[in-house]
């Protein structure tokens, strides 16, 4: 889906559980709004009422026997919801949206950790999310050890909060499949996807994020 120059920008975040994306999204988030942008955050799955519903589904530990491609469908049907609700309205008056997490983490996930392939996944896309892509995805490339125990820190402290430990109770094979897919897309669609090296300290990090933003989307070098 082709949008005028004059609409906003939709940047989403993409890599393994525990690569600190959250974390940059937010900074990033910042930055812009100190430029005067409008920006809003949003997360997959989730981000509306629905989706949060669906988020509820296929991530929590609890849930079993859930097929591969009704894992898929549901991912979906949550994108599906955000893109006709948040994101088109958004972008079309001028907001950026800043997403963790889009079409490539199905690609990822679903086609290539469960084995899917890539073809249903991205048809799906087409289809159901009216071939919409990102101005710009950030890939966070990071260890695979370092990430999963970071993930599984994480929703072992989540006090309070939804348990989303059901991707982490996965086998490295698993995760191994994932990372090489995200690194496939990344060298497929490298006008698109920017390969940042996650394993470096935050602040270096960081700023590899602004400087790729301001070069690739607001023309400053």
């Amino acid at each position: 889906m082709r949008r005028e120059a004059h609409h906003g920008r939709f940047i989403t975040f993409e890599g393994l559980d525990g690569c600190g994306k959250s974390t940059h999204l937010e900074r990033l988030a910042e930055f812009l709004r100190q430029r005067g942008l409008e920006v809003l955050t949003t997360r997959e799955p989730g981000g509306t009422e629905i989706g949060e519903k669906i988020r509820a589904i296929l991530l929590n530990s609890r849930t079993q026997g859930l097929a591969p491609l009704a894992e898929l469908a549901l991912m979906f049907a949550s994108r599906a919801q955000q893109i006709s609700e948040v994101v088109l309205p958004a972008i079309n008056r001028g907001a950026w949206v800043l997403c963790d997490r889009y079409t490539d983490s199905s690609e990822a996930y679903q086609g290539a950790g469960r084995q899917l392939g890539a073809d249903a996944v991205l048809t799906l896309h087409r289809v159901l999310c009216l071939s919409l892509q990102p101005d710009l995805t950030i890939l966070l490339d990071n260890d695979l050890a370092a990430s999963l125990a970071r993930a599984r820190r994480r929703n072992l402290h989540a006090e309070g909060e939804a348990d989303e430990n059901r991707f982490e109770q996965e086998n490295r094979a698993f995760f191994e499949r994932v990372q090489k897919q995200f690194l496939a897309i990344a060298h497929r669609e490298p006008e698109r996807v920017a390969l940042i090296d996650a394993r470096r300290p935050l602040e270096v990090v960081q700023q590899d994020v602004m400087t790729t933003v301001c070069e690739r989307l607001l023309g400053e070098h």
